[in-house]
């Protein structure tokens, strides 16, 4: 079986493993770091805005399930593409929507995906298209966070609504629960 990788930021890191987790084809999702200039940067550096890094998931998936394209395309759904730097309440460059593509194919699989968009969306898309960065894993208790933490705040009122959307649009796609 072969794998590959997705690395992508749209807002808080939490709302996409969630989604992520629930796709069929999907191995993997790691919360992280990307982007960025400092070194093995923290949650709390990065929330500071003050180390150019975004909040991200890395996506372990087998293409033979699901397409990269595919993933792309829930990702323009879960998330806003048009806000500069900002998810709802979440702002700051470290919730900046972006791809970070793993191969010239993912780079150009992004740019039409993108393209496509542009015809969906009402404002223009500034998602950030990249070649992947050094990627730093996030500390543990963000691993997870949303099925370990459904009920705190902020899952209830922001991951919930966008897992409850995947399941609905896309629920040929999601794993048996």
């Amino acid at each position: 079986m072969t794998t590959e990788i997705a690395t992508l930021g749209g807002g808080c890191f939490w709302c996409l493993e969630a989604v992520y987790q629930e796709l069929k084809g999907v191995q993997q999702v790691e919360s992280g770091y990307a982007g960025g200039h400092v070194a093995d940067p923290g949650y709390e550096d990065v929330c500071s805005g003050k180390t150019g890094h975004a909040e991200v998931v890395r996506i372990t998936f087998d293409p033979a399930i699901v397409s990269y394209r595919e993933i792309l395309e829930i990702f323009f759904t879960i998330h806003d593409p048009t806000t500069l730097n900002r998810q709802g309440n979440d702002c700051g460059t470290q919730y900046r929507s972006v791809i970070f593509y793993h191969s010239p194919e993912q780079q150009d699989t992004a740019k039409h995906v993108i393209a496509e968009m542009a015809n969906v969306w009402d404002a223009p898309i500034v998602t950030e298209l990249s070649p992947a960065p050094t990627y730093y894993k996030a500390e543990d208790y963000h691993q997870n966070y949303f099925r370990q933490n459904p009920l705190q705040g902020y899952c209830a009122f922001v991951v919930a609504p966008k897992v409850a959307k995947f399941r609905s649009i896309f629920a040929d796609k999601a794993k048996e629960a």
